[in-house]
């Protein structure tokens, strides 16, 4: 996990827990190995909830940035 350094960054942080799951399952599916940190947390605490962190490897932070902004293109 986290490409060959073994380092991820936060490619965003959100509020809601299934936007979180949906944005992580685009970024999987465009090849980004997606992790969702704190998301359980969150839950837990409820919606609108600052601190579920999408995290990818910093080879992908740009491209997955870029998805997250405009899924659709």
């Amino acid at each position: 996990m986290g490409g060959p350094d073994g380092r991820l960054r936060e490619a965003a942080r959100l509020h809601d827990v299934a936007l979180a799951e949906i944005l992580a399952g685009r970024l999987r599916a465009a090849g980004i190995d997606a992790q969702l940190f704190d998301a359980g947390f969150a839950g837990l605490l409820g919606g609108g909830q600052p601190g579920i962190r999408l995290m990818v490897p910093a080879a992908d932070l740009a491209a997955a940035r870029a998805l997250i902004a405009d899924p659709g293109g």
